[in-house]
């Protein structure tokens, strides 16, 4: 959940801070599903539904990934990704609507999380972003997916951002929650305002040993207070939260969890397999491919998006939701939905 960090970072170090009002999402056009059905907007109520189905697995690059699968198998593909700390239960209700307007919805289990596996013992847990990104890329090839709407919040977005950066290819649209975020460690090195440090507080906490001790031992009730911190009008059971807290008890969450957050403060190094593409992103690259940017109260100041508006060059769109905190598609899956089906309509 750093994205907090990287909004406060864009807030100190020049983004502008205006007072933002609310954002009409209007009305989405429909556009053609492959199978040549009219989609419609796909309606969705927050806690409408609290399971995805069956979990499938596939060997996928380094993985055995665990994924839900919705929809008709000849619809446009949406890989839906989540971040942290959560899971595929944050797209509880938006797949189901996207697979009811004629989408293939696809949400996997990021490494670390929920059912997905390393193939080998040997392999380092890796939570850079590249190898991340690497993965969903794998997980493509192993469907047999060439082109899909990527979309996701916090590590999703993340994700999403940078497979469309560098593979746009096979990108058929973007939408980023909290807008551009990928990864820049030189600058993540350059202090903050106290204020905005405070922000970071468990980053420092996850740079020590007793901070992974902690986590590792705690790790339940420290994702309980992020949830609560991060999206404080969301008002959710403990039922919700217990279906996604099951994903923190993967093998390799803790791992994966502290290396990210250290490998992005310059704690920790990545793996010079990955040396190349991370260097191209330290570029900041330009995002190509149609795209939608979500902004909510989580983003405070950045909300309105001016700070990352010009990383996009293609048809682009930005929305605020007022009221809603940093888990968009759980808290306001009838807006998330309808950002994949108007960027869909982009290249209609």
């Amino acid at each position: 959940m750093s994205e907090h960090v990287d909004h406060r970072r864009r807030r100190f170090l020049g983004a502008a801070a205006t007072t933002i009002a609310a954002a009409s999402l209007g009305a989405i056009r429909p556009a053609r599903a492959q199978s040549g059905k009219t989609r419609q907007d796909p309606p969705s109520k927050p806690g409408s539904h609290t399971s995805l189905g069956p979990i499938r697995q596939i060997d996928a690059g380094l993985l055995n990934i665990g994924y839900a699968e919705v929809g008709p198998a000849d619809g446009t593909v949406v890989i839906l990704l989540h971040g942290w700390p959560y899971d595929i239960h944050s797209y509880v209700d938006v797949a189901p609507s996207l697979a009811s307007a004629g989408y293939r919805a696809i949400v996997p289990y990021l490494r670390g999380y929920g059912t997905t596996r390393f193939l080998s013992s040997d392999t380092f847990r890796n939570g850079q972003q590249v190898a991340v990104a690497l993965d969903v890329i794998a997980l493509m090839d192993a469907l047999r997916i060439k082109k899909a709407i990527v979309a996701g919040f916090d590590w999703g977005s993340r994700t999403a951002g940078i497979l469309a950066a560098l593979w746009p290819q096979r990108c058929k649209g973007l939408v980023a929650v909290s807008g551009y975020l990928i990864t820049n460690r030189k600058a993540n090195l350059q202090p903050l305002p106290p204020a905005a440090e405070l922000g970071w507080w468990y980053q420092y906490y996850f740079s020590t040993e007793r901070g992974r001790l902690g986590y590792t031992n705690n790790r339940r009730d420290f994702n309980k207070l992020i949830w609560k911190s991060a999206s404080p009008k969301w008002d959710f059971d403990d039922a919700t939260f217990d279906r996604t807290a099951t994903s923190f008890e993967n093998p390799d969450h803790v791992s994966i969890v502290i290396h990210n957050y250290r490998w992005r403060l310059s704690l920790a190094e990545g793996e010079p397999r990955y040396d190349a593409p991370e260097e191209k992103l330290s570029q900041a690259p330009v995002i190509t491919v149609p795209a939608i940017t979500i902004a909510s109260d989580f983003d405070g100041a950045a909300a309105d998006g001016k700070g990352y508006a010009k990383k996009f060059s293609g048809k682009y769109s930005h929305r605020v939701l007022n009221g809603i905190g940093h888990n968009v598609p759980q808290e306001a899956p009838d807006a998330f939905a309808k950002a994949v089906v108007e960027v869909d309509g982009f290249t209609a």
